[in-house]
C-alpha cells in the first residue's frame, strides 16, 4: 500500500511575481483556499497517512501556516466563532501528518526528492508537484488503483496538442496496457513538434520506488545545474523496471503562471 506522499515545496514560484515576492505560491488563495490544501485532500482521499513537504528556509512561511496555534486559540478564546473553529481543526489534522525537510539551494526536483530518503519507509511512495491540480477526479487515487494492480511505478500522463509537446516532458511509449494505461520505454524533455515521440505529457502526479534514491544519488546535474527525476526515472525503466503512464480522468489545471492560477480560481468556482 502507498502510505506517504512527498511534495517538493523549496521553488521560488518566479512565474507568480509579484505575488511570490513577499507570499509562498503554494498558500495563495485558489476559490478561497490555500492551493496546498487542495493537494492534501488528494492525499488524504488517496489514503495517505503522511506527508513530507520539501521546503527552504525563505519558505518557512509554509511551516508556520500549519504551526500558528497561539494565534487561533487566542482568537477562538475571544470570538468563540465556529467557522475560525473549524478551520483550526482542519489545520491541526493536516498538521498532524506532515513532515518538513530542507531543500536550502535550488538543485532541482532530484535533489528535493533526495532530501527525503531517510524518511521513506515503505517500497514506493507517492510525490505530487503542486503546481498541477487535477480537480473532479482523485488522480492519486486511481493511481495507487493501477499500482496495486501491476506492482509498477506509476507516473500521470495526459493527452496535449502536438503544437504545445515544446512545453511538456514527452512520454516516449511501449505498449498499450489497457485504454488508459501504457508501458513506458522513456520521457523526454521538451522535444520539438518533429522529435515528440508521442503527445502524451507527464504531469506532476508520481507512483516511484525507494531504489531511486540509488540512482539519484549517483546523477550529476543536468541543465541549469539541477538534478532531473527524470534521469533517474529513465535509468531505472533502462534496468527493466516497470513504469506505467496512466491518462487520469480528472480535469488538468495548472496554477503555476498567472493567467493559469487566474484560470483554476474561476474553474474551482464552478464546482
Amino acid at each position: 500500500m502507498i502510505k506517504q506522499a512527498i511534495i517538493p515545496l523549496a521553488g521560488l514560484g518566479t512565474r507568480l511575481l509579484p505575488l511570490t515576492s513577499v507570499f509562498a505560491k503554494e498558500l495563495l488563495p485558489i476559490n478561497g483556499k490555500p492551493g496546498i490544501e487542495y493537494i492534501l485532500d488528494e492525499c488524504i482521499e488517496a489514503g495517505i497517512k503522511e506527508v513530507i513537504f520539501i521546503i527552504s528556509k525563505k519558505k518557512m512561511m509554509i511551516k508556520n501556516y500549519f504551526y500558528n496555534d497561539k494565534f487561533y486559540k487566542k482568537i477562538i478564546a475571544k470570538k468563540k466563532d465556529n467557522r475560525i473553529i473549524n478551520e483550526y481543526k482542519k489545520i491541526l489534522k493536516y498538521k498532524k501528518m506532515i513532515k518538513f525537510v530542507y531543500q536550502n539551494k535550488p538543485l532541482g526536483t532530484g535533489d528535493a526528492v533526495l532530501k527525503t530518503k531517510k524518511y521513506i519507509k515503505d517500497r514506493f511512495f507517492l510525490m505530487l508537484l503542486p503546481d498541477d491540480l487535477i480537480i473532479k477526479n482523485n488522480c492519486s487515487k486511481s493511481m495507487i488503483k493501477i499500482h496495486n494492480r501491476y506492482k509498477s511505478s506509476v507516473m500521470a500522463s495526459m493527452n496535449v496538442d502536438r503544437k504545445t509537446v515544446s512545453r511538456w516532458g514527452i512520454y516516449k511509449l511501449n505498449k498499450k496496457i489497457n485504454k488508459n494505461n501504457y508501458l513506458i520505454k522513456g520521457v523526454i524533455e521538451k522535444p520539438s513538434k518533429k522529435k515528440a515521440p508521442s503527445n502524451k505529457a507527464v504531469i506532476g502526479r508520481y507512483i516511484l520506488p525507494k531504489n531511486i534514491f540509488s540512482k539519484l544519488i549517483k546523477l550529476k546535474p543536468g541543465n541549469n545545474g539541477e538534478i532531473h527525476i527524470t534521469d533517474a526515472i529513465q535509468s531505472l525503466i533502462n534496468e527493466n523496471y516497470k513504469f506505467v503512464a496512466h491518462n487520469f480522468s480528472g480535469k488538468y489545471l495548472d496554477c503555476g503562471t498567472m493567467n493559469g492560477y487566474i484560470k483554476s480560481s474561476l474553474e474551482i468556482s464552478k464546482l
